[in-house]
């Protein structure tokens, strides 16, 4: 069974720090692009960044462009999100994704495998 299972979220305020992990078990990821997804009470999920399967090439939303930062670790078959200069409009429930593909991709569709989520929350 595929599992993602992610992990970091919780409550910091403005300018703070957090660091999001995903860990996948039941088959390995080193082949495939993994991304970043959140999701905003009323809005619709939206990508915040993706990174290929090497880790040589990233992607992000101009929105978190600069202050977050996407990687991974094929070894621990798991890939992590740095979250710098955190906004209140960063609040969102985040989702660690895998694609079918090696290559970045930024739409949901793309993506087959999903984690259940973590919230993080930030205050002003």
């Amino acid at each position: 069974q595929v599992q993602l299972v992610e992990s970091g979220g919780g409550l910091v305020q403005a300018g703070g720090s957090l660091r999001l992990s995903c860990a996948a078990s039941g088959r390995t990821f080193s082949s495939n692009a993994m991304g970043w997804f959140r999701q905003a009470p009323g809005k619709e999920r939206e990508f915040v960044a993706a990174i290929a399967w090497s880790g040589g090439r990233t992607y992000y939303a101009d929105s978190v462009k600069g202050r977050f930062t996407i990687s991974r670790d094929n070894a621990k078959n798991s890939v992590y999100l740095q979250m710098n200069s955190l906004k209140p409009e960063d609040t969102a429930v985040y989702y660690c994704a895998a694609s079918s593909g090696w290559t970045i991709v930024t739409q949901t569709r793309e993506y087959d495998y999903w984690g259940q989520g973590t919230q993080v929350t930030v205050s002003s």
